[in-house]
């Protein structure tokens, strides 16, 4: 078994390094194939190895951000940790995160794991072990042509919590469906949350998920939202309501960064983006319900970077230039907001695709709230990815003007040359790996 075991390790490796090397490929996905053809059992062999605890992170959005600062985190403060940084949150992602993570003897040295997973591979991972925590971020409407509607992933996530009766789930109480679904799953569960209301979203026209209790079926009545369907919530009828949060955030403060007190201490993170100050909670509240001090959480913000797309930064010639993810309309919302933060002339690049992964049906586009960019200061808009034209007619539709340039290199270059120096390039799932390699490389250029 152990001979079969370091096969697997050394198959994925060498996978991994080929990809990238002489495919220029994200390498991943077929390094954990491959591992689990040769060694069936090897998720299972080595996630038992993890002398702690295994925490996974669920959720539409968020998922990877949150799952690399918990990895950070727990690193700050000396241990070792398994984590897929990519973002590979399938079967094969997962397996190779440990596979890749081990010594070529087939062994693993690892204190903890953190493991990304997608709402719907929990099925497929689950038989191979059982984690000790679940990171539940939120639930929103997300690629309904692989999804479905949002109880199908609620019905999943139900499934294989019950499957793991000893899994300790760490809920964003703000969110009323992942609220009740750890209320119901019957799981010990943490919440975190936002008690005190930051901003005035009364008149946003954001299309709101979870309007009715899941208990009774009665509307939901809220006090505030912070966005979409995170608030504060209670049923009109029964006695459902947002719980108390275990770590709350209080005196929030937005500006250049983020900051907000939870346990007496101050967090402060040179980032934008309401939706992070819920990432680095998230990740606070894990750290701290699985025992870790969090001694260093301050240290490990100052230097942590999102990468892989997640607000990550590059620097073009006279242009700076942040790549960030938007594949739903709840995510997109937050990155206008975002974009809003920063006052300064700025262009905006949106690339679309509809690729598998993506999800084929884009109609999720006109469910965002693409108005505001008339109040974000931007110089001008360039549309992008297959589906670009698509996407400019949804501009169109709010009297927005947009340059189309099908091919995402031309329009960068394009926008770099001729552009203001600050650019912000909002890309969905199957465009992100392919606009980050270009932003890299025009970055390596001199």
């Amino acid at each position: 078994m152990r001979l079969r075991r370091m096969l697997a390790v050394w198959a994925a490796k060498i996978t991994e390094k080929a990809s990238v090397h002489i495919f220029h490929r994200q390498g991943v996905t077929w390094a954990g194939k491959i591992a689990l053809k040769i060694c069936p059992s090897v998720l299972k062999e080595f996630s038992g190895q993890v002398k702690k605890d295994i925490f996974i992170v669920c959720g539409t959005n968020g998922k990877t951000t949150t799952n690399n600062m918990l990895c950070a985190a727990i690193e700050a403060e000396g241990y070792r940790v398994v984590c897929n940084h990519t973002g590979s949150n399938m079967l094969n992602g997962v397996a190779a995160a440990f596979a890749l993570s081990a010594g070529i003897g087939g062994n693993l040295k690892a204190d903890y794991a953190c493991i990304e997973i997608d709402e719907a591979s929990t099925r497929r991972v689950f038989p191979h072990f059982k984690p000790d925590y679940m990171v539940l971020t939120n639930l929103f409407r997300d690629q309904l042509d692989r999804y479905g509607e949002i109880d199908i992933t609620m019905n999943i996530l139900k499934e294989v919590m019950r499957a793991a009766p000893g899994m300790k789930v760490i809920v964003n109480g703000d969110d009323a469906l992942s609220a009740f679904l750890a209320m119901d799953s019957g799981n010990e569960y943490i919440t975190y949350g936002i008690s005190e209301q930051v901003t005035d979203a009364r008149d946003s026209h954001e299309i709101r998920e979870g309007r009715f209790c899941k208990r009774c079926g009665a509307p939901l009545k809220y006090r505030f939202y912070h966005y979409s369907q995170l608030g504060d919530y209670a049923c009109s009828e029964c006695e459902f309501r947002r719980p108390a949060p275990d770590y709350d955030a209080a005196d929030i403060e937005m500006g250049e960064g983020l900051a907000f007190t939870v346990e007496g201490r101050r967090l402060r993170a040179d980032y934008k983006g309401f939706y992070n100050i819920y990432n680095i909670l998230a990740a606070y509240a894990a750290v701290r319900t699985g025992g870790i001090n969090a001694e260093h959480f301050n240290e490990m913000l100052a230097g942590f970077n999102p990468e892989n797309g997640r607000m990550e930064e590059f620097r073009i010639q006279n242009t700076k230039a942040i790549l960030n993810l938007a594949k739903n309309p709840a995510g997109f919302n937050q990155n206008i907001s975002a974009v809003m933060q920063d006052q300064t002339p700025k262009d905006v690049i949106i690339v679309i695709n509809d690729n598998a992964q993506d999800g084929t049906d884009i109609s999720w586009l006109w469910d965002v709230d693409f108005d505001r960019f008339r109040e974000a200061n931007t110089q001008a808009i360039t549309v992008s990815g297959i589906r670009c034209y698509d996407m400019g007619l949804r501009l169109k539709y709010v009297d927005i003007p947009a340059m189309m340039e099908p091919d995402v290199e031309k329009a960068l270059r394009e926008r770099i040359a001729n552009g203001c120096g600050n650019l912000y390039v909002l890309v969905n799932y199957t465009a992100l790996f392919s606009t980050r390699n270009v932003l890299k490389r025009l970055e390596g250029e001199r």
